[in-house]
């Protein structure tokens, strides 16, 4: 398991992970007032670079491959079946789906493995977005690799500005807690949630306020401590522990 240096990208193996793309966040900015043109050009020249790089056969879109919450924006309907027609035409592509991803399904050229929405399991790594619960599969696993969280850094400087930088989170899963849910011993202890691969999306810093910060219901029920998690930026430099970071 690689963190790819200076990219929010994750290659094990032959497969290249990446997460929340938010494809057509552009229309939405562009409601607020913020005329962005469309970078999901450079987003997929971006995957087949880095997957070029790193010899790559298959590709994990670890959910949010979509922007609009509720419904499909034109921009999305347009943009998103070429995206993966084009990328699937180089990988095999695999979608678990995120907490924006409704129809994504029908958006994804036939080629395109959509699984469900708590994950699938493939060789000893799980894949799931983050938002659900993921499915039993994951107690065998030996690797949970999520996204959704989008997680950066809050930095500050002497004169007190402030700047955040994404980043990377590895820590241990608490095995009690999962028992408890699941009913079995899990095999699964470690995970790592990667940060957000579109840049347009920002960041929340772990560092401001850590016990509300992450989402999803592995975060939120005990079985994940944010404070012991390990922290990598995308150069690959180890900042410790979060609870290192205030």
């Amino acid at each position: 398991m690689k963190f790819v240096t200076d990219e929010p990208a994750l290659v094990v193996k032959n497969m290249l992970i990446v997460g929340d793309l938010h494809i057509g966040i552009e229309s939405e900015l562009y409601k607020s007032g913020f005329s962005i043109p469309s970078n999901v050009e450079k987003l997929k020249q971006k995957i087949l670079r880095i997957a070029k790089e790193n010899s790559c056969e298959k590709l994990v879109l670890l959910g949010d491959i979509k922007h609009e919450f509720a419904g499909v924006s034109y921009q999305e309907e347009r943009e998103i079946p070429m995206f993966l027609e084009d990328l699937s035409k180089n990988m095999e592509v695999h979608i678990t789906p995120g907490n924006h991803d409704g129809n994504i399904e029908k958006l994804a050229p036939q080629k395109v493995h959509v699984h469900l929405t708590s994950g699938f399991k493939m060789g000893k790594y799980f894949f799931n977005h983050g938002h659900s619960w993921p499915n039993k599969e994951f107690l065998k696993a030996e690797v949970l690799i999520m996204a959704h969280n989008h997680p950066a850094v809050e930095f500050k400087d002497s004169l007190g500005y402030r700047w955040v930088e994404p980043c990377w989170l590895r820590g241990k899963l608490n095995e009690k807690k999962v028992e408890e849910k699941y009913g079995e011993i899990p095999k699964v202890k470690e995970f790592v949630i990667v940060p957000a691969f579109n840049p347009l999306v920002g960041g929340l810093p772990v560092n401001r306020s850590p016990e509300e910060s992450l989402l999803g219901p592995l975060m939120t029920n005990g079985m994940v401590e944010l404070k012991e998690c390990d922290v990598y930026l995308l150069d690959g430099t180890h900042l410790g522990k979060v609870k290192n970071l205030f």
